[in-house]
């Protein structure tokens, strides 16, 4: 009997691809629950689910089904060897819990670097040249506004990246190009960064050379809040904040009031500490450029994303693993 998978998400974009990768291998099964407490139906003895070995998994269902936490972790068939997780970020799955009962989780890195990359060089581009002031004056049929105090070009100034891991590495390969100087923090140097790429071994110096700080570390116990208000006032008076990497990464009120006392100069957020819920405070700053978290929001990359999550579990049905287990789990 082939092993079952069942998929907690859509597929939209890698339907064939879906096909094909699991044909002859597994039963693919889709979720078919109304809420929460059908689905712990379906996992206990007897259930429809009661013995799948993997799940593919994505935020679209978490309306019906809630959060990947421990309480639905604790549900899972024994049968469950293997959790895919559709994303490079995994802070909303207890992977504490799935090491506990030695169930693997992988995400997909990589696949997000360049969207998440180009998403975060937009917001360099619109915040230091305040192009989203433009936008909105244009809308209101005010033409343009003076050029203001906080806009800046890029070539030249000094962009400074917290995380140079993948999505960091591509971010200093586009900014480059203008050309920007790159200096990083890492808590230690990455051994693939190229030589344009400054390592500088104390944070708040590296904060303190840059005129745009953009924000690429994953969230965990240890970044939640990493961008608080030590980090922020080491960063130059003017400069910009940019984070495409979890929004409670940074302190939210210390930014505000950074952006209100004139320290920061302007901002780029592609993501927010309580999504999709948005501080309405942030809307009334005119230097402030705002996503609906859009990073990897395009059809190409989730093809890529979907793929890349699917062949962690055909490489477990195959060979009892996979190249993407997270770190915590290595």
């Amino acid at each position: 009997m082939a092993p079952k998978i069942l998929f907690c998400g859509t597929v939209r974009w890698a339907k064939k691809e879906r096909f094909d990768m699991f044909e002859g291998i597994a039963e693919v099964l889709d979720l078919d629950v109304s809420d929460r407490a059908d689905l712990f139906a379906a996992f206990a003895q007897g259930g429809k689910y009661s013995d799948i070995v993997a799940i593919f998994r994505d935020n679209s269902v978490n309306e019906r089904i809630g959060p990947f936490d421990r309480e639905l972790v604790d549900a899972l068939p024994a049968s469950v060897k293997w959790v895919a997780s559709n994303g490079a970020g995994y802070d909303n799955v207890d992977f504490g819990r799935l090491k506990e009962r030695d169930i693997k989780l992988s995400n997909t890195p990589g696949a997000v670097d360049d969207a998440t990359a180009t998403t975060a060089l937009y917001l360099i581009i619109s915040a230091l040249r305040q192009f989203s002031i433009g936008e909105r004056s244009l809308r209101r049929g005010t033409w343009k506004p003076a050029v203001s105090e906080s806009a800046f070009d890029l070539t030249g100034k000094t962009l400074g990246i917290l995380g140079l891991g993948g999505i960091g590495l591509r971010i200093a390969e586009l900014a480059h190009a203008f050309p920007m100087r790159v200096v990083y923090y890492n808590r230690k140097p990455n051994p693939n960064a190229p030589e344009y790429c400054e390592y500088v071994g104390d944070v708040k110096k590296m904060l303190g050379q840059a005129d745009v700080v953009s924000v690429s570390v994953p969230l965990n116990a240890q970044t939640r809040g990493l961008v608080g208000e030590d980090y922020i006032r080491a960063m130059k008076k003017g400069a910009c904040l940019v984070n495409t990497a979890r929004g409670a990464v940074v302190d939210e009120e210390a930014m505000i009031k950074a952006l209100e006392d004139g320290h920061l100069g302007s901002i780029g957020l592609d993501v927010f500490p309580d999504e999709p819920n948005v501080n309405p405070r942030l809307l009334e700053f005119t230097n402030a450029t705002l996503l609906p978290h859009m990073g990897t929001h395009n059809q190409d990359t989730s093809r890529a994303m979907e793929v890349r999550t699917m062949q962690n579990i055909v490489d477990y049905l195959k060979t009892g693993s996979g190249k993407d287990i997270i770190p915590e789990m290595q």
